[in-house]
């Protein structure tokens, strides 16, 4: 029993290295566990639940925003490297979902990643002048939703940002924001 253990110990610690933004429910589905044990396993193992290891990620791996106060912006922005980069996360609850089907409503996926193409830009001000955007599949309330941005093109007045979204891995929002900048780079 103590192998075991130590296994799946050891399975939880690597589940979380390539994927720590699991919830403990996704956790205990991939190691064929109760949430129960996923729980007793962390705090044995001192990992800490979800949310703070969002803040310390957080905290390691975030640059400030510049063009968006951080009420402004959708989702938790967990990572964000100015002019480069940044990851956000969304649930999806009951309130952005249809209340017949559970699907969420495209507006808020969208919002999710315009806020993040803003947040990305190294500017006080920056105003989405364009977006293509396409919805790939459905997203269902109590999903959680991962945007990540990318700079794919940098300009003296405008950047390009490129913002795909997932869920569980699955492509299911693709987008390209021609973002309008304040200042020259």
């Amino acid at each position: 029993m103590k192998r075991n253990k130590q296994m799946r110990q050891r399975d939880l610690k690597e589940t979380l290295e390539i994927s720590p933004f699991l919830t403990d429910e996704e956790l205990a589905d991939r190691l064929g566990v109760s949430v129960q044990t996923i729980r007793l396993d962390r705090m044995e193992l001192g990992i800490p639940e979800l949310r703070e290891r969002m803040k310390t990620y957080a905290v390691k791996n975030f640059d400030q925003v510049k063009a968006l106060n951080p009420d402004e912006v959708i989702g938790e922005v967990i990572d964000l490297k100015l002019d480069q980069s940044g990851i956000s996360i969304l649930d999806i609850h009951p309130e952005h979902a249809f209340r017949r089907t559970g699907i969420a409503r495209g507006h808020h996926l969208f919002a999710q990643a315009n806020s993040l193409a803003t947040a990305v830009i190294n500017d006080d001000f920056a105003l989405t002048a364009k977006s293509v955007i396409q919805f790939k599949r459905q997203v269902m309330s109590g999903e959680r939703v991962i945007a990540k941005a990318t700079v794919s093109r940098a300009e003296r007045d405008f950047t390009v940002v490129d913002v795909e979204s997932f869920v569980n891995q699955e492509l299911v929002f693709e987008g390209t924001f021609t973002m309008f900048r304040s200042r020259q780079k």
